[in-house]
């Protein structure tokens, strides 16, 4: 909640909003299941994922922002 909370506005809604889809896991677009990682799951939300667990129910881990490449990086 406390990275959640460091985001814009107008990011924390586009967040909110993906993670209430979860709900109907698992059948949710932009989930990534990870393999060899801390964590289970991954969810693309813009420039920003989201890393969680899921057992039945989701346990919200990390909320990680992602630098993407541009136009310089090669």
């Amino acid at each position: 909640m406390k990275q959640l909370l460091k985001l814009h506005t107008r990011h924390q809604v586009q967040i909110r909003d993906a993670v209430s889809k979860l709900e109907s896991m698992p059948d949710v677009t932009h989930v990534k299941s990870l393999a060899g990682h801390n964590y289970g799951y991954r969810l693309r939300v813009g420039d920003y994922r989201v890393l969680f667990d899921w057992d039945g129910g989701v346990k919200i881990v990390s909320v990680q922002e992602v630098k993407k490449r541009d136009e310089r990086t090669y």
